[in-house]
Parts: C-alpha cells; sequence; structure tokens
C-alpha cells in the first residue's frame, strides 16, 4: 500500500473513532443502551428540582418578595397645574370697550390666573417601616410552607419508591417461585404420562400454577403504575420513560428513642416553624394598623398668577381623628395574635403525635420483620422443600405438598410486604421528624 492511501485509511478511522466517542457521550444514546437507574437520594433530588407543583409554590416566595418591594414604597408626590379664565378669541374684538387696544399676551398677562404647586402626603406612624417588616414577616412564613410541602412531597416520593422495589422484589420471587414450580408441573406431566398420578392430582398441581403467574402479573402492573406515578412526582419530562429504580430492598436497623425524634421534630419541623412565624406575622400586622390609626399630614406649595401679581402659597391639612381612628382592625389584628398563638400550640402538638404513631409504628413493624428474619423464612422454605421431595416420592399426599407450597408462597409474599412496611413507616418517621438524618 502507497503511503498516501495508508495515510487516507488512519484519517477514516481517526473520523469514525471521534464520531463514536460523541455518540457514546450523547445522553441519547447512552439511555437507549438500558434504563436509567435512580436511586432513593436521586430520586427525592429530582422531584424537589423538577416537580411542577413544587416549582408552582416556590414563586409564592418571589410573590411575596415583590410584595416587600411594595410595601417600602413611599407615597408619590402630586402634581397639579390650571390656568383660568382664558379668552375666547381676542380680547380686544369680544369686548372692545372693556379692552380697548389690548392685546391676547397683555390680557393673559394682567386678567388671568394661573396657578401650579406640589403635594405630598407625610405618613405618620412609622407606616412604612411597619408594612415593611409586615410583609418580611409574611415571606418567611411563606418560605417555612414552601418547606413544609417539600418534606410532604419527599415522603411522596419515598413512598412510591418503596412501593416500585416491593414489585421488583415480588417480580423476582414470583419469577423464580414460577420456574421452580414450572418443573413440578412437568414432573407430574411425566408421571401422568405413566400412570405414576391420577389425572385429578396432576389437574390441580396445574392449577397452582396459575397462582404463581397471577402473582408474576400482578407484581408487574404495580410496578408500571407505581413507576409512572413516581415519574409525576419526579418531573414528567425530567425522566426517561423506561427509567429504573436502583437501591437494596433490605431492612435497615434505626436506634433511637421517642423523646430524641419528638425533640428534633420540634426543632425541624417546616410546618411549627411556619406557625412560630405566624404568631409573629400576627404581631406585625397589629402594629400595622396601629400605626394606619395615626393620621397623616398633606403639605402643599403653590405658585399663584392672578392679575399680573405672582405670590406663593403653603398648605397643611389633616383629619381630624373624631370617628375613624382604625379601631376595628386593630381589634381584628389583636384577635388574630390570639389565632395563630392557639394554631401554634395546635401544630406543635400534632407534630409530636406525629412522631409518636411514627414511632411507634416503626417498632411493631421492626418486629414483625425481626419475627420472619429469626426464622420463619427458612421454616417455610424447609418445610416446602421438604413436601416437595417427599412427594416425589409418595411419601405425602398432592394436597400436604400443595398445603406447603400455599404457605411457603404466603409467607414470602407477607414478608416482602412486611419489609415494605416497615420502610414506609421509616419514611414516615422521617416526614414527622421534619429530617432524613434521623441518627
Amino acid at each position: 500500500m502507497n503511503s498516501p492511501a495508508r495515510f487516507r485509511r488512519i484519517g477514516t478511522n481517526v473520523v469514525v473513532t471521534a464520531i463514536l466517542a460523541c455518540a457514546l457521550a450523547n445522553p441519547l444514546f447512552s439511555q437507549s443502551a438500558g434504563p436509567i437507574g435512580i436511586t432513593l437520594d436521586e430520586a427525592i433530588q429530582m422531584a424537589l428540582q423538577h416537580n411542577h407543583n413544587i416549582l408552582a409554590m416556590m414563586t409564592t416566595i418571589q410573590q411575596a418578595e415583590a410584595e416587600e418591594i411594595t410595601a417600602n414604597l413611599r407615597p408619590n408626590p402630586t402634581l397639579f397645574a390650571d390656568w383660568e379664565y382664558l379668552p375666547l378669541g381676542s380680547p380686544a374684538h369680544q369686548n372692545p370697550n372693556l379692552y380697548p387696544n389690548v392685546s391676547t399676551n397683555d390680557y393673559l398677562k394682567n386678567n388671568t390666573e394661573g396657578d401650579i404647586g406640589l403635594s405630598y402626603l407625610i405618613e405618620r406612624g412609622r407606616k412604612r417601616q411597619h408594612r415593611l417588616q409586615a410583609a418580611k414577616d409574611i415571606t418567611a412564613q411563606t418560605r417555612s410552607l414552601v418547606t413544609d410541602n417539600e418534606r410532604s412531597l419527599t415522603f411522596s416520593t419515598a413512598s412510591l419508591f418503596v412501593n416500585v422495589q416491593l414489585a421488583e422484589s415480588t417480580i423476582a420471587f414470583a419469577e423464580k417461585d414460577l420456574k421452580s414450580f414450572q418443573k413440578t408441573v412437568d414432573l407430574s406431566q411425566l408421571r401422568y404420562d405413566k400412570g405414576a398420578i391420577s389425572e385429578d392430582d396432576y389437574l390441580k398441581i396445574k392449577l397452582q400454577l396459575l397462582q404463581f403467574e397471577t402473582d408474576y402479573q400482578q407484581a408487574e402492573l404495580a410496578k408500571v403504575q407505581a413507576l409512572s406515578d413516581l415519574r409525576q412526582l419526579l418531573g414528567y419530562e425530567s425522566v426517561s420513560p423506561d427509567y429504573d429504580v436502583a437501591g437494596p430492598f433490605e431492612y435497615q436497623p434505626l436506634k433511637g428513642n421517642l423523646e430524641d425524634f419528638q425533640l428534633k421534630a420540634l426543632q425541624n419541623r417546616p410546618d411549627l416553624r411556619a406557625a412560630q412565624q405566624g404568631v409573629t406575622a400576627a404581631r406585625s400586622q397589629h402594629e400595622l394598623q396601629k400605626a394606619i390609626g395615626k393620621q397623616d399630614v398633606t403639605v402643599q406649595g403653590n405658585y399663584s398668577h392672578v392679575n399680573g401679581i405672582n405670590a406663593a402659597n403653603f398648605l397643611g391639612s389633616i383629619p381630624l381623628p373624631i370617628f375613624n381612628r382604625n379601631q376595628g382592625e386593630i381589634a381584628r389584628t389583636r384577635f388574630a395574635i390570639t389565632q395563630a398563638q392557639e394554631q401554634e400550640k395546635a401544630t406543635n402538638g400534632q407534630a409530636l403525635t406525629d412522631v409518636r404513631d411514627a414511632y411507634e409504628g416503626l417498632r411493631v413493624g421492626d418486629r414483625i420483620v425481626q419475627l420472619y428474619r429469626s426464622g420463619y423464612l427458612d421454616v417455610a422454605q424447609k418445610d416446602r422443600d421438604i413436601a416437595e421431595y417427599a412427594y416425589q416420592r409418595g411419601a405425602v399426599s398432592l394436597l400436604d405438598f400443595l398445603d406447603a407450597e400455599r404457605n411457603y408462597r404466603a409467607t414470602q409474599l407477607a414478608y416482602r410486604q412486611s419489609l415494605a412496611s416497615y420502610l414506609l413507616a421509616l419514611e414516615q418517621l422521617r416526614q414527622a421528624v421534619g429530617t432524613r438524618a434521623l441518627q
């Protein structure tokens, strides 16, 4: 091969390699290699960043901050002007006896009146400062309410994540047990063909296969639906349709006592913090209404030109607080403080109650899971294996074997359901405490 052809071949290989590298780096290409696995922490972060409902809630913070700008604005001054007694035509033509030989300019200068002035409302009682403080307190409460919505979204995301894991664990078990029992069906077919078992026994074994197939199909449906619901929480457009979850579906021991968890809840719960900020906001509103009860002063300065004379005028006015001193709003906001304080107490009690309920549910769930892990799973497995071995050798009846098979299946499914309930109770406790770091 000559040198130019060899160099062209090398150049072509370099270009092809570069194209393949770019294609592999393309997210769309990488997605086609298989479904993306998302861990629980990644799912929670995606939900907090892309969930449309929480994004809509976050705009309330921006709206509250915009209200702060409005609250801090001063009143606009008022500019006014007038020019009176303007003639409709030449004064000399309209009334030659009164204005003989008077030009229009002379008439405008000596026989009309013009005024220009500026007025400004002076707010008393530090109204602007109280408005701004009230708006800031509302913004702080709004931030806590948004954080509380994030807490609820986190729990919903974790719950659906556990549901997907439960469905996948059930699918794996059903698939494994289906293959195992299929061997029993095949063996029974051979024994039936040879006359070793009756047709009724063979049909009973075959009917049992239907339960395993049903378990598998129901678990598949549960997985599809849970993934679909989870995708909605994560932000429908943020993940590909064929995504999946990643992470162990296993027991997670937790140490801690009720008092510590309740103390953490009082420190971390955003709804409790929002209730406390609600009391502060109510007090700010009360102070604002008292400030509004103070009467404002309007000052005004005018320049006037009247019949050839220039003059300056200064005026001031203030309403007399004889009847309206904003008594109603002052009283209403005073009662609103009491309302906010009662709501704070209710939220405080609700937080402690939520922690206690979640903690007790977790303890019971933990004991149930430990019962299965203490040996009942092994007992069910061993009982099934013994019954299968004995049945194949004619030592036990078909009904005993099928009963052992059903017990094994029920125990395995119940354990997975109990484990999922325990993990959901753990997420419930995290939600009640207000933080995922429980230890």
